[in-house]
């Protein structure tokens, strides 16, 4: 069973990976969006684990929506919201349990990628963060490490897909070629999971 604490680390080593790979996040963003990407991400979970160490919650529900509002409010561009709503949706969905099961977990990491479906207009194949969190999610059923697999996999195949929604279906064709930033970082989000496991 996973408890508040195994969500705060696997805040933590979230942070610690945003840190590390902000400038290969920031890279792919800029060949095809604003170039912020990781500078943006790095700022939200910066103020994150702050929060999360002032005042750390006791559900693993808790964690995630505090880690949610925390994004909403310090990340600028579509990553704040969609992150935002992503962890809140989850953490909503996990409720008030002070331990959740894996299954439960990817039960309500599949209520929060609905919403951010739904906020960003996005379905798998249009090379956004949902092409990484989807067969995450689902494959998060198996393991840790098969969801990680499946999210690094999800991510590896947005290079050659044309960006139909975000800031990066303004280059049509010349959004081919180039990994999505978000499904970049949303396989980080997954991969740490597994680290937190451990």
């Amino acid at each position: 069973m996973l408890d508040a604490d195994f969500f705060l680390r696997w805040m933590n080593a979230l942070a610690e990976a945003v840190d590390r790979e902000a400038d290969r996040l920031t890279e792919l963003d800029a060949a095809i969006g604003d170039a912020d990407h990781g500078t943006n991400l790095q700022r939200g979970f910066t103020a994150v684990r702050a929060a999360l160490e002032k005042d750390a919650p006791a559900t693993p529900g808790a964690v995630l929506m505090l880690t949610g509002r925390q994004l909403i409010s310090t990340v600028g561009g579509a990553s704040g919201p969609l992150y935002g709503t992503l962890l809140r949706r989850a953490g909503k969905a996990l409720g008030d349990e002070p331990e959740v099961s894996r299954a439960q977990l990817a039960e309500a990491l599949r209520a929060g990628i609905a919403a951010v479906a739904q906020l960003g207009g996005a379905k798998p194949g249009d090379k956004t963060m949902l092409d990484a969190l989807e067969p995450a999610a689902t494959a998060l059923d198996e393991s840790f490490a098969a969801a990680r697999e499946a999210a690094d996999e999800g991510a590896a195949a947005t290079v050659p897909m044309l960006a139909r929604k975000g800031r990066a279906s303004y280059l049509g064709e010349r959004s081919i070629g180039h990994q999505d930033p978000g499904a970049t970082s949303s396989a980080l989000l997954i991969g740490t999971l597994e680290e937190a496991a451990r």
